[in-house]
This record gives structure tokens, C-alpha cells and sequence, in this order.
């Protein structure tokens, strides 16, 4: 049995967990709206692949925070009671590893931006997301885990212009649109299986302790920050916190299913972006990297990374009832600079 927090329960067969999934639940915590009429309290068993980088690392202390029961994968050997083994290359998850589980949630893959897209290097970047998925999908529908919570990007839009976008829209072109949707399209056989399945796509994440802004601010502390191209292509951020809450707010919400934008809820352009980080770190921010520059040094990698925009914004959890804590791009960007 799952050790729970006293007073709340957790399932144990694959019925028992798919029946209290049937009711839409929502939970008190920092960032969301309070809970509804109805609300059952209950903890929930969440396996949690991809749990050692920075949103997993947020998002397993913030589950155990509210009082849920964590389990890990890893792909070492396990070293504490909370890990259970996989290796997706070779499709294997130790057995019995989502016995009892509510939710599994995928993260992880190899950076998008750190090397150059040579062909060997978009394979992996593909195989360090699709495969994992596949894996974690099968696995759900055969052990009849209730939901799936799966990683995407708002790369799956390509470049979408000015015009604002929700989770309606279609799919771009380009490497990172065709990359999200397989990434997406992995999650079939959960959904086969009748788990809920959601897939995030989350836009440029901003936190103290790593992620886009750590390789940023050396550049702008030593007065080198730049707009990039023309700036007038969006960048969807979303602060750490709200990225974790938001993953949460997923897993404790039966009502959430389907794609949903992790973007803070106003997207800003590249200039203005710019002009924000400037005043964060105090630096002047009188600089411009033309795109033909950013096209000629970095290929398909700077152009679809930097010169591509979204605007797109979190229509889905917006409509559910989820509050940002980091509304503006001043708020995130205080929060994650100071």
C-alpha cells in the first residue's frame, strides 16, 4: 500500500483508481484556484519519469509537498525505496514499478539547443523523447494506470506569427513541430487503453537555478544581451513555479485531458523580452543579432529556436481554473533573477 499523508486514501486496483478518476478533483496550493464542491481528499500515487532535471526535480518536491506518493524511475540501478529501474532503450521498466499507480508522468530528453542539429544529433534528440513515451504509454495501458502526463513544447506550433494561439491550433512546420507531434503521437497506447491522457507543451521555462536564463545571464552581466532578429517573433515563458503547479494541477485534475499550453498566460515579443531581462540583471540591452547572423551560425537550430515565435497562451488550464502565480514576464523574471 502507498503511505499517505493521514486522512486521505490511495486506490489499489486498476478499477478502484479508475473509477475515482471518473470526478474531477482539484487542490489547495500556491498558484491554483481553490478546490471545488465535491472534492474528495485523497493523495495520489504518481510515478515520475525524468524526475532529475530541473521541472522534475520542482515538480517531485512539490507533489510530495502537497502530500501525494512519489515514485521515481531512474535509469541506474534504484538506491532508495522511492526508485524503481527502466531502461527505455531496451523497453524494460522493472516489474511492478506502476503497481498501485494514479498518474505516470514523462519528462526528460536531451537539450534542444545544446549542440549543433547534425543528423546523428536530431536522431537523438527524437529517441531521447519518443522512445521513453512509447514505453511509458505501453506500460500505462497494460497496467491499467488511470492517466498519462506527458511532455511536449510549444515547438509544436513551428512559427506561428503574431496572431495569439491556443491549444486549438495546428501544428507547424519545421524539425521541433514535426518532433512534438511524434513526441505527442507516442502517448497513443495509453489513450487506447482508456487512460486520460495529457500531453504539455511548455514554452521557455525561467528559474533561479538553471534552464534557459543560467546560460543567459553570464552573457548579460558582461554587457553582451542582445535582441534577436527583428524581436517582433513571441517568446511563450512560464516561470518554474508555474510550470511544477501546473504539471500538479494536471495530475490532481481528472477534468484536464488532452493537449495543454504551459505558458504564462501573456506571451511577449523578442524585443520586449529583451528590454524585461535588461532590467532584471540591470544591464543596458543596446544591442541587435541580425536573423541572417543567427541563420548563418546556427542553422535550422537558430532559426527554429530564436527566430521562431508563439504566441500562444494557456487557453485549457485558464478555462479549468488554474491561477499563475508569475502573470506578467516582470513577475517570472524577478522571481527567477533576484
Amino acid at each position: 500500500m502507498p503511505s499517505c499523508v493521514a486522512g486521505r486514501s490511495c486506490g489499489t486496483s486498476a478499477t478502484e483508481r479508475r473509477l475515482r478518476h471518473t470526478s474531477v478533483t482539484r487542490f489547495r496550493g500556491p498558484g491554483v484556484a481553490q478546490a471545488g464542491a465535491g472534492r474528495e481528499d485523497h493523495c495520489v500515487r504518481v510515478v515520475v519519469a525524468g524526475s532529475s532535471g530541473l521541472i522534475g526535480t520542482a515538480l517531485v518536491a512539490g507533489l510530495r509537498g502537497a502530500g501525494h506518493d512519489v515514485l521515481r524511475l531512474v535509469r541506474r540501478t534504484p538506491s532508495g525505496p522511492d526508485e524503481r529501474g527502466w531502461d527505455p532503450p531496451a523497453g524494460r521498466i522493472d516489474p511492478g514499478a506502476l503497481d498501485g499507480a494514479d498518474v505516470v508522468v514523462g519528462l526528460g530528453g536531451l537539450g534542444i539547443a545544446d549542440r549543433p542539429w547534425s543528423g546523428a544529433r536530431r536522431q537523438a534528440l527524437r529517441d531521447s523523447r519518443i522512445v521513453p513515451t512509447e514505453v511509458l504509454a505501453t506500460a500505462v495501458a497494460q497496467a491499467g494506470v488511470p492517466a498519462l502526463v506527458s511532455g511536449s513544447a510549444v515547438g509544436y506550433y513551428g512559427d506561428a506569427g503574431p496572431d495569439e494561439i491556443d491549444e486549438s491550433a495546428p501544428s507547424g512546420g519545421g524539425f521541433l513541430a514535426a518532433l512534438c507531434r511524434d513526441w505527442e503521437a507516442a502517448t497513443a497506447p495509453a489513450a487506447e487503453a482508456g487512460a486520460r491522457v495529457v500531453t504539455v507543451r511548455t514554452g521557455l521555462v525561467l528559474s533561479p537555478s538553471g534552464g534557459m536564463l543560467a546560460l543567459m545571464r553570464p552573457v548579460w552581466k558582461a554587457f553582451l544581451g542582445a535582441r534577436i532578429g527583428s524581436g517582433e517573433q513571441y517568446m511563450p515563458w512560464v516561470s518554474l513555479d508555474d510550470e511544477m503547479a501546473g504539471i500538479r494541477f494536471a495530475v490532481e485534475n481528472a477534468g484536464i485531458t488532452g493537449p495543454i499550453n504551459m505558458t504564462g498566460p501573456a506571451p511577449v515579443t523578442n524585443a520586449v523580452f529583451t528590454q524585461g531581462l535588461a532590467q532584471a540583471v540591470g544591464r543596458p540591452a543596446p544591442l541587435a543579432v541580425p536573423g541572417p547572423v543567427v541563420s548563418t551560425l546556427l542553422g535550422d537550430l537558430g532559426r527554429e529556436t530564436l527566430l521562431f515565435g508563439q504566441r500562444a497562451v494557456p487557453r485549457a488550464l485558464l478555462d479549468a481554473g488554474f491561477t499563475f502565480r508569475h502573470r506578467t514576464l516582470a513577475d517570472a523574471l524577478s522571481a527567477a533573477v533576484h
